[in-house]
């Protein structure tokens, strides 16, 4: 079923306005569009709108009581409000509402769960052990899930960024060019391992990809290869090696942020490093930092130097 199909024309017309100024304006992904859609579409159906206009501070609270019936967990019932009040925002600066009904609503309150992250110990036994563990016997393909993995720990990718990466995103200079949300690009630094398991995979790439092919890291089916692809690679490695915890590529990259802040202390640069927009989202890692604010503290706070 179409938006054409369950939206009123006037409520159809404005949230394709939305989502192309999501599009041109401000560059957003097309998953981060669809998800947008969608939270919106769900909107105007369960108040059974008519026209953006008419919707009023009790229409947000119906939303949200609906969510919450339907089962929605608080940080899903909050993205949804998240994008209402953008929205409105934008349906404001179009002269389409005189004030913003989401304003003054809070979010419902949601659990703050530490990331999930390997040991420096546990990483170093994954790591060490992927070719003999991939449960693969191409020794290209193996060389190619070293490498997707040796870059996610290494750089803290995100996996959509990794499997983003083009051949001309490697200058082959120690460093690699990633875009990230918003298409927005940083330059990160290769670590060794990183580079020698890159160099092995980019030798033999030409015999598994397509020659137009600008995909760093292909399938067997010599295109881009998939983000659904990548983890069940590294879930079936994990599996073989019978690691005592699951592992997906989003932990390989809250491992890599966890282990370079107990390293160096230095929150903005890991903020920079995981193309965090705000130093917040980065913010979270420092409680799992105690054991460096710790050493911190006994070197520097008067009442903590010993006799």
């Amino acid at each position: 079923m179409t938006t054409e199909t369950v939206l009123s024309e006037p409520c159809h017309l404005w949230l394709e306005k939305f989502l192309l100024h999501l599009q041109v304006e401000r560059g957003l992904s097309p998953l981060t569009i669809s998800n947008y859609r969608r939270q919106l579409t769900s909107i105007a159906i369960t108040l059974g709108l008519y026209e953006w206009s008419g919707m009023t501070p009790s229409d947000v609270k119906r939303v949200m009581a609906a969510a919450k019936m339907d089962g929605h967990k608080p940080r899903s019932i909050a993205l949804r409000l998240s994008a209402l009040r953008t929205f409105c925002q934008y349906l404001i600066d179009n002269e389409q509402l005189f004030s913003n009904p989401v304003e003054g609503i809070q979010a419902p309150k949601q659990g703050k769960p530490l990331p999930k992250q390997l040991s420096v110990d546990e990483m170093q036994q994954l790591l060490a052990n992927e070719q003999a563990a991939s449960g693969d016997t191409d020794e290209g393909i193996i060389c190619r899930d070293v490498a997707m993995f040796e870059l996610l720990y290494g750089c803290g990718l995100r996996l959509s960024e990794l499997t983003g990466l083009n051949l001309s995103d490697y200058p082959k200079d120690g460093t690699i060019k990633v875009t990230g949300k918003g298409s927005k690009q940083r330059i990160l630094p290769l670590g060794r391992q990183a580079q020698k398991a890159l160099h092995a995979w980019l030798k033999v790439r030409p015999a598994y990809a397509s020659p137009y092919e600008p995909a760093i890291f292909v399938s067997k089916r010599k295109t881009r290869i998939s983000n659904r692809q990548v983890a069940n690679r590294l879930n079936q490695m994990a599996e073989l090696q019978s690691l005592s915890q699951k592992v997906s590529p989003h932990k390989l990259r809250h491992s890599f942020a966890t282990h370079v802040l107990e390293s160096s202390g230095d929150l903005r640069a890991v903020q920079e490093l995981l193309g965090h927009a705000n130093l917040s989202t980065t913010q979270v890692y420092t409680h799992l930092d105690f054991q460096h604010l710790a050493k911190v503290y006994d070197a520097a706070h008067p009442r903590a130097h010993k006799k």
